[in-house]
């Protein structure tokens, strides 16, 4: 590949000697790597959260601006522009997210003479309003979609005009961003009930419940042009990004160009009409700097596109635009605000290949993308061949807290190749290199989306995502899988038996490996199951026999390949895993450590989590298949995840009907409603504003109990204690 990012121009000195950096996460680290490039001294800040965090360890100087709460570090302006005047700070780049199109802080920033490295309080304005925004470019010729757009109105005056609009319908956020607040209504007896969640969401998250409706356009493409304007007025875009595999209207796969048009007759055509449309809506604004303008474009009809909003800030899909015209945007970004000229004309930009970008997420696919917290226990996030062709931009580092106060995208994984088959190609390799142990990831679901046959054709919509996810069949931790974890186990018992002078091999709590009598560990599998595995025989020696849940005995081995990778053997069949293991109190084994209370491992972009089960832990394991057997629902309602219980829709006491919504958690600036899981009468353990912990009971529903199955819990724990957990 010959595309790499070039100097937009040489200069004899930094543009500004000090920038800092309004954000966290990889957009901070990628904003601060350009930074050091261009010789500019970077100040990261941080909130209490963060103090750890890779941002913090790259830039040149640290500012701590508040607690976790993003409303006191993150988005408190007058901290940002305290933390300037400690290190004298000339300009600010406020990345993406956060007060990146914030007006006020851009007034703020002008008045105490910083920079702001983006563009100006007018575009900031009114493209900042997706109701204003609309109403303004149509003056410029920019086809927008149809809908009802006027501030201020009430749900009564939403719930009129709707009929005007037609279903199904889009309700909008007017101060969002990223596809974040938006909800889908498909009749008009659902609307009254989803405003009143999406104006509760748009205050919570925006600050501002204004509200709009748009007709929702079936089988839409989500098609984005970047745009590149300075302050001598001249304007550019850069060709555009296809986004329209979304979840939850956030984007999880981007590319460049779009297949849409790669595969279009006049293809070449449409993309000069978006990118004229696009430079328009720059021009009506007086815009400076990197923004991007975003279409609806309709799959049946390509020439027919609309717009939706102007984003006044970088994207975090920005990558693949740099990987396929070789140019940096963040150093654009910084040289315009400098007040540099453009040296890049149009007839410049040329479109070299093909590039994808996967957002890695802290999160479990499998349970409706839920978002995950844990440590990170070991991290290789680059293969190794990947011949200059692959891209990461992470904030992860080994012995990193996920915290549920931030957004859960940790990374993002970009290729590139000489087509769009090769592109995908390098990237699925890339993934099934990515190795993030000790937290959820959604890399497995990454790799079964791009590998989907309408995902490789090309044929892409906003909608694929949720039709497609009840097709993809996720792995699971198998035998080969929980034996694995046992050997490492056992390897790492004997490490530590003879780096203790233990002889022979003799732990303090009498396990000897060498000893006839086999050792039992019981491992619980994240689906809620159980697997009892026997270890006998010395790993280290190449004479250890394993079984799992009583099956047959196979010879078993483990070589390590490098830090934390090792080869395992069961039976003569060899697979390579990347291993962990936490410990109460410690990370990885030792001497003096306890034994280990869980294992995580992963190969080919999957991961999973093995608990090590104590007797009480397999004791409600099993209690809880049992009710699975019987078809019996868990009474308790427990919290996803750390979180702040936004709205009870119920009191206590009342009679609730299985699937009715009880109370909603926001947490990881998303809000998940958690509902009955059965009929019966509801008994709250939180209230609105309460700060909740992961799996703590909000709610139980007591139930009208039969007699039959009053003493079938005592039934089923006297078989497991007569049969004996394992140690």
């Amino acid at each position: 590949m010959t595309v790499t990012p070039t100097p937009a121009a040489s200069t004899p000195k930094p543009l500004f000697g000090t920038v800092l950096v309004a954000n966290r996460g990889e957009i901070a680290c990628r904003v601060i790597r350009t930074l050091r490039a261009l010789g500019i001294r970077s100040v990261a800040v941080y909130s209490d959260a963060d103090a750890g965090a890779r941002h913090v360890r790259e830039a040149d100087v640290a500012v701590r601006i508040g607690p976790a709460a993003a409303t006191e570090s993150y988005l408190k302006i007058e901290a940002i522009i305290q933390a300037c005047r400690e290190t004298g700070a000339e300009a600010v780049h406020p990345g993406y997210g956060f007060l990146s199109e914030n007006v006020e802080f851009a007034r703020a920033l002008e008045q105490a003479g910083i920079t702001f490295i983006g563009p100006g309080v007018e575009s900031l304005n009114i493209m900042g309003d997706k109701i204003r925004s609309k109403n303004h470019v149509t003056g410029y010729g920019v086809p927008v979609v149809p809908g009802v757009a006027e501030p201020g109105m009430s749900d009564a005056q939403l719930i009129e005009a709707a009929a005007g609009v037609g279903y199904p319908l889009l309700i909008k956020p007017s101060a969002g961003g990223g596809g974040k607040g938006m909800h889908v209504v498909e009749r008009p007896e659902d609307l009254a009930d989803t405003l009143a969640t999406a104006r509760r969401v748009a205050a919570s998250a925006f600050g501002d419940d204004t509200l709009f409706l748009e007709r929702l356009v079936t089988t839409p493409r989500h098609i984005e042009v970047q745009v590149l304007a300075d302050n001598h007025g001249n304007v550019i875009h850069l060709g555009e990004r296809e986004c329209s595999l979304q979840r939850r209207h956030q984007k999880v796969i981007e590319e460049a160009p779009s297949p849409l048009l790669e595969g279009l007759p006049d293809g070449a055509a449409i993309r000069a009409r978006l990118g004229e449309a696009a430079c328009n809506a720059a021009r009506s604004v007086n815009y400076s700097g990197a923004g991007t303008v975003e279409f609806l474009v309709s799959d049946n009809a390509p020439d027919e596109f609309f717009f939706m909003e102007m984003n006044t800030r970088l994207q975090v899909e920005h990558p693949v635009t740099e990987m396929v015209t070789g140019v940096d945007l963040v150093e654009w970004q910084v040289r315009i605000a400098a007040g540099e000229e453009l040296t890049v004309t149009q007839d410049d930009v040329v479109l070299t290949g093909h590039s994808v970008e996967a957002r890695v997420y802290a999160e479990v696919p499998e349970k409706n993308f839920l978002p995950s917290i844990g440590r990170v226990l070991v991290l290789d996030e680059l293969p190794d061949a990947a011949d200059g062709k692959v891209r990461v931009d992470s904030a992860l580092l080994e012995g990193l807290q996920i915290s549920s106060s931030y957004d859960p995208m940790i990374s993002k994984v970009i290729a590139w190749g000489e087509d769009r088959a090769e592109a995908l190609e390098t990237l699925d390799r890339a993934l099934a290199g990515y190795t993030a142990l000790g937290i959820d990831t959604n890399v497995e679901y990454l790799r079964l989306l791009i590998n989907d046959a309408d995902v490789r054709a090309g044929r892409l919509d906003t909608g694929l995502i949720e039709r497609k996810m009840p097709e993809f069949t996720f792995r699971h931790a198998g035998d080969f899988e929980v034996a694995a974890a046992a050997v490492f186990a056992a390897a790492m018992r004997e490490t530590d038996a003879r780096d203790a002078g233990e002889g022979p091999w003799q732990r303090r709590d009498g396990w000897r490996l060498g000893a006839a009598a086999p050792r039992r560990i019981s491992l619980g599998t994240p689906d809620g199951g159980i697997a009892t595995v026997e270890v006998s025989g010395s790993v280290g020696q190449g004479a250890a026999t394993v079984s799992v849940d009583g099956g047959p005995q196979r010879t078993a081995s483990l070589r390590f390949a490098r830090r934390n990778q090792a080869e395992v053997t069961l039976g003569g069949e060899a697979r390579l895993f990347s291993l962990a293991q936490v410990t109460l109190g410690a990370y990885g084994p030792g001497p003096e450590s306890p034994a280990p209370t869980e294992f995580f491992l992963g190969n080919d972009g999957w991961s999973c989590r093995l608990e090590v089960l104590t007797r009480e832990a397999r004791l409600a394991r099993v209690l809880a298949a049992v009710e699975r057997e019987e078809g019996a629902a868990d009474p308790a309602v427990r919290s996803p995840m750390p979180g702040t219980v936004v709205s009870v829709s119920v009191g206590n006491g009342d009679a609730v009907t299985a699937g009715q919504v009880l109370l909603s958690v926001e947490a990881m600036k998303m809000e998940h409603q958690l509902v009955a899981p059965l009929d019966g009468t509801v008994h709250l353990s939180a209230g609105t504003g309460d700060l909740v912990k992961a799996d703590q009971v909000l709610a139980t529903i007591h139930p009208a109990q039969s007699p039959e199955s009053s003493n079938a819990e005592d039934t089923v724990e006297e078989s497991v204690i007569a049969m004996g957990a394992a140690d």
